[in-house]
């Protein structure tokens, strides 16, 4: 870390340069206490600046320093030392400033900022929160409002809001630095006072037990399960109602508590995931990558539609292709509903709107795709149409074009088998609806080369999507989990749970919906039309029953207003039904399956452990390179909740391994082998006294 101090008349400015994102190292740390102990001793100097070097002002904490002692100084002391300087102090804020960044500008006495900026308090995503004073001091100098919203969302907000909140005094669109020190200057000859923000009062009047009600009504759904965001509303609430001295030690105790608490280690595991995610195991960091400049979709169906949104999004144009003109012109009017439905809601300009629609055209015609560098195909998910896609294409489109897969399920290695030059062949599994989900599965076949995965790689962050890489299995990483958790949340309906026990124990859990409320939801036909094409050694006939039924019957899920369960018109709320009851009663008959009480805790033992079963299979085989990968497929495409950390972080951290095969070992006895044998790789690590984190395929 490069600190120091440069002079400019009574103007000092205290320059930091840590590399990539100034993040708050004990060097900087400590770099900020020498900087006011200069200023103070300096006659000279009236009024000190903070200032970064490279991208962005202090973008928050070290992540290195997570799960340890930081080295002193701590934050909270630097914060409160250069609160209560003497000096004047100015913080000249640009890129992306967030977390102790933030806290470090609001310790200063004024703010200045590049127009366009942002800043925030995002440790809510981590299980923590602002624990240098930041729940303190933002609703002082801000609102409470304002406060409240950016520490429990922690998501970043532009300077300009903050500006209007009252976080931000100065916001300019010319040179930061420059303006900085004239606007230090202007302070000077002012004679403006400091303002140190701990000495600030809010009105707690406006802010009672009420409103504090309110506002915890109206996130509750956002922030079902998690306590960060409710550790942070207490402090505020200090804020508004303590002296500055008595507020910053309910903060310290909640601080405390939340870095105690699992869920902050199962978030921060969460967020190392995802990185680590994107870091393919051989292959080499300056990979040859190949430009995506154009991108064609085969198919505008729902999927088809919103996986073209993600691209012109970030201003890539894309061409899509249907069979006939009536469905073309079908997709695109649903993708212009969606935009309008964004703008709306004050998401997007209409002209936004129009410049992403206007990087959307249609063809009925594939020679119009020759040009693009990658094609990716959301058609019907069957094997013969879809290699009848990629014959056409591979004799259409130039031979460096990327070719890749929506599928679900299909093996890609045979899809490839069809195209010249199957090394630019793979698979982009987007997850629906495709514009909003954050999970893109990248299939790597056995000829993928080493440059498309790179290259699809880094698109995936481009189009601001999670990537994955899985290998080629059926479902690979995450149906083929699912089939586990479903087909045990199945058996035990079979067994005697209803729909709705069974859901709602799930939801309880975590989980967005019930496996059973998101079959309804999917459609019951989806899997009827697979089920057809196969015969009954292939699926589990008992569990097929019910549903087979119910579709025979027109009872199709939500779309229907029937499936499993009932409902009512213009009303998507499910009702438990006496049909379903009755075909459940029928089929435990015809199986000779005898129904009893299931608890809640059986639930979520057959339901997770299946599916953490599944997990290991999938690791042991080299289908996924680390368990964290799984976590991060199941937490941002299936809905796991993330602050138990992923299956396989919740089953080894929160459970044990060693438990789960004792109990995966006493359903076999129970079930039999075919739901329930153990996989190796558990059987392995519990004899070694192993863990998941020691295991990564190459």
């Amino acid at each position: 870390m490069q600190g120091s101090i440069e002079k400019r008349g009574a103007v000092a400015i205290a320059w930091f340069d840590n590399p990539p994102v100034n993040a708050i190292s004990h060097e900087v740390r400590q770099g900020l206490m020498d900087a006011i102990n200069v200023a103070v001793n300096d006659d000279e100097i009236k009024a000190l600046i903070i200032a970064c070097r490279g991208r962005t002002f202090m973008a928050g904490a070290d992540i290195t320093e997570f799960g340890s002692s930081p080295k002193p100084p701590g934050l909270p002391e630097v914060v409160m030392a250069m609160s209560e300087s003497p000096i004047l102090k100015v913080a000249a804020i640009f890129g992306t400033t967030l977390g102790g960044g933030f806290e470090t500008a609001l310790a200063c006495d004024y703010r200045i900022a590049q127009a366009g900026s942002k800043v925030g308090l995002p440790e809510v995503k981590l299980g923590i929160l602002a624990g240098a004073h930041g729940t303190q001091r933002l609703p002082r100098v801000a609102n409470v409002d304002f406060a409240l919203k950016v520490m429990t969302s922690g998501e970043p907000v532009l300077v300009e809001a903050a500006q209007e909140a009252g976080a931000v005094d100065r916001v300019t669109a010319g040179d930061l630095i420059e303006d900085a020190v004239n606007y230090a200057e202007e302070l000077i000859a002012a004679a403006a006072p400091r303002r140190p923000i701990q000495d600030m009062t809010i009105d707690k009047a406006k802010y009672d037990e009420e409103y504090f009600a309110r506002f915890r009504e109206s996130i509750a759904r956002k922030t079902r399960g998690l306590n960060a965001p409710e550790r942070s509303i207490r402090c505020v609430e200090a804020a508004v109602n303590l002296p500055f001295a008595e507020s910053v030690l309910v903060e310290r105790e909640m601080s405390l508590e939340s870095h105690r608490d699992p869920q902050a280690k199962a978030l921060q595991h969460v967020f190392f995931a995802e990185r680590q995610a994107n870091k393919v195991p051989g292959l080499a960091r300056d990979a040859a990558l190949r430009s995506i400049d154009s991108v064609a979709v085969i198919g505008a169906g729902t999927m088809g539609g919103g996986i073209a949104m993600n691209f012109a999004n970030v201003g890539i144009p894309v061409k899509i292709l249907e069979m006939n003109d009536e469905a073309l012109e079908k997709g695109l009017g649903v993708i212009k509903k969606n935009y309008d439905a964004t703008a709306r809601k004050g998401r997007l300009s209409e002209a936004e709107v129009e410049k992403r629609m206007a990087l959307l055209t249609g063809t009925t015609d594939y020679s119009e795709l020759a040009d693009a560098d990658l094609v990716i195909e959301a058609v019907f998910e069957n094997m013969d149409v879809k290699k009848e896609v990629f014959k056409t294409l591979s004799n259409t489109v130039r031979p460096e074009t990327i070719l890749a897969s929506n599928t679900s399920y299909l093996n890609i290695d045979e899809l490839a088998s069809v195209v010249e030059k199957p090394e630019r062949m793979l698979g982009m599994h987007f997850f629906s609806p495709a514009n909003v989900m954050r999970l893109l599965e990248i299939v790597r076949a056995e000829k993928t080369s080493p440059d498309v995965l790179a290259t699809i790689l880094r698109l995936a962050k481009a189009i601001n999507k999670v990537g994955a890489v899985a290998g080629v299995c059926h479902g690979f990483i995450g149906n083929r989990m699912l089939s586990g958790y479903a087909s045990q949340a199945n058996r035990l309906l079979l067994e005697g749970a209803a729909p709705h026990q069974l859901d709602q124990v799930l939801y309880d859990f975590g989980m967005p919906m019930g496996v059973i409320a998101m079959a309804d939801l999917a459609g019951l036909d989806i899997g009827y039309r697979m089920r057809q094409a196969l015969d009954e050694t292939q699926y589990d006939v008992e569990s097929a029953y019910l549903y087979d039924n119910l579709v025979e019957m027109g009872r199709l899920g939500q779309k229907t207003g029937a499936g499993v369960y009932d409902y009512d018109p213009g009303d998507r709320t499910p009702k438990p039904s006496s049909i379903t009851k009755k075909l459940l009663a029928e089929a435990a008959e015809k199986f000779n399956i005898k129904q009893r009480e299931i608890s809640e805790e059986e639930i979520i033992e057959r339901c997770f452990f299946s599916l953490f079963n599944v997990g290991c299979n999938i690791l042991h085989e080299g289908m996924a390179y680390r368990a964290s990968d799984i976590d991060t497929v199941y937490i941002n495409g299936y809905g796991f909740p993330a602050w138990r950390g992923g299956p396989m972080h919740w089953a080894e951290h929160a459970v044990g391994l060693e438990k789960i095969l004792d109990r995966i070992r006493e359903f076999a006895d129970i079930y039999g082998d075919k739901y329930w044998q153990p996989s190796p790789l558990l059987e392995q690590l519990v004899a070694d006294g192993g863990s998941l984190r020691d295991i990564q395929n190459s």
